[in-house]
């Protein structure tokens, strides 16, 4: 029980033994004495304001394709809540993961390509499984990306979610720059300089009254007003898009939500539109004065969030004439980015003066070396020599989060071959998973289920995809219940036969036809009718037996 007095505990053991465990997978050297940090958190993710964070090791490396990656450092950290939703004014958070302990590991800026970043990504999370003490699953790892260019600016991309999509990620935010980079260069050759964009906005909300945009009338009707500003010479490149569904616009759009606490603008590019018709994109350009070259945006809502929104676009159009800004950005689930905020000071961070610092003692680190876990090699070796698998399907298995049940099931399902259920529970579900099939429904003692049906002979492992299939739409249901629902119970002898006769029967030409050439079609045809319920040797040796009665 904790008292309102009861000051801050010591940093979690096992959690300090685990990101020790790591530092040293990591060849990183660990510090003698831990001492805890605060970071500055506003966005109001942490309820104190702060984030509790340890330097636990440093100076590191890792090998990925012959190339030594530093690891610059390894850290200890309390997570934060998640973000659920927001509205103009409030943003809503989940407290269930504050506190959780984080490991977070920093590599060295010698990574020049978006190949070789997922690759050092995939390495990272694989000596991280290792230790089967991290948690898996979509948000549990994620990965926080600082890209930069000749040219460009120094961005950090926050929270790519899934190891697949950091390659995506890194390389759209090198497109992004280099769009943004063509769009510096037309604005010189346009003779723009940051100066001649002015932040002088015009109040157009009686120009718009008129119009039939929902967004303009509900403002309007709450008190609100319409204010535009003019955007010398960028007449064409509001609508330049930078990566996919992100324009210039939708650029100064993200900032004039985040500082302006607007709902988005209007941009000169894409009216007439949203129930702005051409005379009043005509008249707002003659009250704002501009010229054949020139473009407009509007924002409507009351009148500091207003102001405020389009002192963020003309801030954001003076840095596209100038150059690419640094700035904190958001992934999407499909690797593009978003802003998110500003990229924080050096100056964010103090000491944590309520928990005291913690000794690392020798005999501890002795301890954790003769008990560090096997690496992800070394366990696909030994899977490929054990249960002859193939080196790719062993490295799948290793980087999956059905190795344990693997070994339980090829323990248990003496009959079925290791190989196979490899695949299963690594090429199968993932091409499920491509198909939106909620694969991470599916628990371990149903995967048994399923292999132990196999080897008992109950239903063929050509079933065994669509059993898995049927169970991740009704994760409380059992094997043999999919078995049965979906008609997968393996045919008797009798019942085969008479299904092939019927087969063979309906194809009499092709037999005659074709004599013994006519077995492979014959097979097929029989397939169709008995697949996921028999075993296809027998389907063929009782398919030869009946060919040859036939042509008897």
């Amino acid at each position: 029980m904790e008292l309102d007095e009861e000051p801050p505990h010591l940093l979690n053991p096992e959690a300090l033994d685990v990101a020790l465990t790591m530092s040293m997978l990591l060849h990183a050297k660990p510090m003698d004495e831990i001492h805890v940090m605060r970071k500055v958190v506003i966005d109001g993710s942490n309820t104190t304001g702060f984030q509790r964070t340890a330097v636990i090791a440093l100076n590191g490396s890792i090998t990925v394709d012959g190339v030594e990656v530093p690891i610059e450092q390894v850290t200890l950290e309390e997570d934060a809540g998640r973000k659920t939703g927001d509205t103009k004014t409030s943003a809503v958070f989940r407290l269930d993961r504050l506190g959780v302990p984080l490991i977070e590991v920093s590599t060295g800026p010698i990574i020049h390509d978006p190949e070789q970043a997922g690759k050092v990504a995939f390495a990272i999370g694989g000596i991280l499984r290792a230790t089967k003490k991290v948690k898996r699953g979509l948000g549990s790892i994620r990965q926080d990306l600082n890209v930069s260019i000749k040219d460009g600016a120094l961005v950090e991309v926050k929270g790519v979610q899934e190891l697949e999509l950091v390659s995506k990620a890194v390389g759209y935010e090198v497109q992004r720059q280099l769009g943004l980079l063509e769009v510096r260069d037309e604005l010189r050759q346009r003779n723009v300089k940051a100066s001649d964009i002015k932040d002088e906005f015009v109040d157009v909300t009686s120009i718009l009254s008129g119009s039939e945009s929902k967004i303009v009338q509900s403002t309007l009707n709450q008190g609100g007003v319409a204010l535009a500003v003019k955007l010398s010479s960028f007449k064409g490149l509001l609508k330049r898009e930078l990566i996919p569904n992100i324009r210039l616009g939708t650029e100064m759009a993200k900032r004039a939500v985040f500082w302006g606490r607007v709902g988005g603008i209007f941009h000169s590019d894409e009216l007439p539109a949203y129930g702005i018709d051409s005379s009043h994109v005509e008249e707002v350009a003659k009250s704002l004065g501009c010229g054949e070259l020139d473009g407009f945006v509007i924002v409507a809502d009351n009148l500091d969030n207003a102001k405020d929104g389009l002192r963020a676009v003309v801030e954001r159009a003076r840095e596209a004439a100038e150059r690419i800004p640094e700035e904190t950005r958001a992934a999407n689930p499909d690797g593009t980015t978003v802003y998110l905020r500003p990229r924080p000071g050096a100056a964010r961070m103090y000491p944590e003066t309520d928990v005291p610092p913690v000794q690392i003692g020798e005999g501890r680190l002795e301890r954790l070396w003769e008990n560090l876990p096997r690496m992800p090699e070394e366990l696909a070796k030994e899977l490929e020599t054990k249960h002859s698998l193939s080196p790719k399907l062993a490295t799948q298995l290793v980087d999956s989060d059905y190795l344990p049940a693997f070994e339980e099931i090829v323990a248990g399902a003496k009959s079925v071959a290791p190989s196979f259920v490899a695949t299963i529970l690594t090429e199968s579900l993932r091409s499920l998973q491509r198909e939106q099939v909620p694969v991470e429904n599916v628990r371990e003692d149903q995967l048994k289920q399923a292999f132990d049906l196999v080897s008992k002979g109950e239903t063929a492992k050509e079933s065994v995809l669509d059993v898995l299939r049927w169970l991740a739409f009704h994760p409380d249901g059992a094997a043999e219940e999919a078995v049965e629902m979906l008609n997968l119970r393996m045919l008797t002898k009798s019942d085969l036969e008479n299904i092939i006769s019927k087969v063979v029967e309906s194809n009499q030409t092709l037999v005659q036809d074709n004599g013994a050439k006519a077995l492979g079609r014959m097979m097929n045809l029989v397939m169709g009718e008995v697949r996921g319920r028999a075993d296809p040797r027998r389907v063929t040796e009782l398919l030869r037996t009946r060919l040859e009665q036939v042509k008897a």
